[in-house]
């Protein structure tokens, strides 16, 4: 959905010629993939980052258009609100010293982007969800000037029929009825991209649903929305009820949902997921793109339109085609350093998984890797969950026992530098073993000092900008 797109208005006839050209660009795909079953070995990394713009007093602050055209960098763009912008980085071999290289990279985006932000008054902040954000707050007067959005939130809600109506249990309740897609502007998140092989993407799909349990729980860090203290990884049930819209015919509200955790593990090929875009989701942009063609635009931007939290994406480089996988469960923040650590982990993880997928097979279920990952959000580290062994078992020590062990393999075969493999991990190791993530850190807090999420947000902004990662963070 990065691409901005002509107009937002359509008709039926604007839904019909786009499905058929849909349908004509999935067929491509299936023959492109044929094609290139086999390609060197080669896997890069990249990262989005999605970001808050706050003012002196601790708010959102709506300036993301005055601060883009101040900043000047292609690699920083706008999101859904007008206090959201999204940092990238350039992808990078997936090898040796990577991670140290994407550190420079982001730190190097953020400082400037900083800089350039208190010029405006305002400063810049990475969590899940922004402690002092008020329902108000998320209208359409704030969403960004872009037709994308505006295209977007027409076709949700009427796809939909009724308002957004959010229903979170968490340690608190929270329900309330909204009347446009703006609740989704309310979570950001660090989204981790991997390049992969073709004829292993499924495997590595299904590594990624797998790791995503232990990923949400050691990087939660939205504990609070509106006031209320809800689950560890708040982001997830809002994003996933902020845009609910499910298939055809009366399926809005069916049990296939355009974000979700996903129906199923990939069981022959990653081409099932474009399978299931095209037979089980409408159009919600049918933009004029032209005649379809192996570039598969219409493909591209639908596939924009479904957010799985593990979501496969047909890219090209220099007119080459590729898939890599959108990893989306992690949370923005708490710092830079604690952000590349969740990504040092998922990368070794989900590429130990991987392995061990192609030499064993599936060794948890899909509906029990998908209950371990909302147990994880709901409650983080503190869950019980499925193991490989079908047996029950706290996340915490899980991760301790067995998953960092995995993740430090895979990071080896991947050839990584053994300095930056033991530097990132020990950061998780740190984390875990103390149970102090970030949604950890913001609810001993606010225990401890009551409700006072001002103040909170400037503390939190405060150890953030001196960059200690958030485990050595005093209450």
């Amino acid at each position: 959905m990065g691409q901005e797109i002509a107009g937002a208005d359509f008709v039926t006839k604007d839904f019909d010629t786009f499905r058929l050209r849909l349908q004509d660009e999935t067929q491509r795909l299936e023959q492109i993939f044929a094609r290139i079953q086999h390609q060197n070995d080669t896997r890069y990394a990249g990262l989005e980052l999605e970001a808050w713009l706050i003012d002196p007093t601790m708010r959102p602050a709506p300036i993301n258009d005055a601060f883009l055209k101040m900043l000047q960098d292609p690699m920083v763009d706008a999101e859904l609100a007008k206090f959201n912008i999204e940092f990238n980085t350039e992808p990078l071999p997936l090898t040796g010293n990577c991670f140290s290289r994407l550190h420079t990279q982001l730190q190097n985006a953020w400082s400037n982007a900083s800089q350039q932000a208190q010029k405006l008054n305002s400063e810049l902040l990475m969590t899940g969800i922004l402690p002092t954000l008020k329902q108000d707050d998320l209208n359409p007067f704030n969403m960004s000037d872009l037709n994308r959005y505006r295209a977007l939130n027409e076709q949700i809600l009427a796809s939909r029929g009724q308002p957004v109506k959010l229903d979170i249990s968490g340690e608190e309740h929270l329900k309330l009825t909204h009347h446009d897609v703006m609740l989704e502007s309310a979570a950001t998140s660090l989204q981790l991209h991997t390049q992969i092989p073709l004829n292993i993407a499924h495997h590595f799909y299904n590594a990624s649903i797998m790791a995503s349990a232990a990923v949400v729980a050691v990087s939660a860090n939205s504990p609070f929305l509106f006031g209320h203290s809800l689950w560890q990884e708040t982001r997830i049930p809002l994003f996933e009820q902020a845009i609910e819209s499910g298939g055809f015919d009366g399926a809005a509200h069916g049990p296939v949902k355009r974000v979700s955790f996903g129906s199923d593990y990939a069981r022959h090929s990653i081409f099932e997921c474009f399978e299931e875009n095209l037979a089980h989701f409408p159009v919600l942009l049918p933009v004029d793109l032209g005649p379809a063609s192996d570039n598969l635009d219409y493909l591209r931007l639908h596939n924009g339109t479904i957010w799985r939290w593990n979501r496969p994406i047909v890219g090209f480089n220099g007119g080459r085609p590729h898939v890599r996988i959108e990893h989306r469960t992690p949370a923005a923040g708490p710092t830079i350093k604690d952000m590349l650590a969740n990504a040092v982990f998922y990368f070794g993880l989900s590429h130990a998984l991987c392995d061990r997928l192609i030499a064993r097979g599936v060794e948890v279920a899909f509906s029990d890797a998908r209950d371990n990952f909302y147990k994880a959000a709901r409650y983080g580290l503190d869950t019980n969950i499925v193991d490989f062994d079908g047996q029950h078992q706290r996340l915490q020590k899980h991760i301790l026992d067995e998953l960092l062990p995995l993740a430090a393999q895979g990071l080896d075969k991947l050839n990584i530098l053994a300095s930056e493999k033991d530097h990132y991990l020990a950061i998780i190791e740190k984390r875990v073993e103390k149970r102090q993530t970030g949604s950890d850190w913001q609810q001993a807090y606010i225990a401890k000092h009551g409700k006072d999420f001002q103040k909170l947000t400037k503390q939190y902004l405060f150890h953030q900008q001196q960059g200690e990662v958030v485990s050595e963070w005093p209450i």
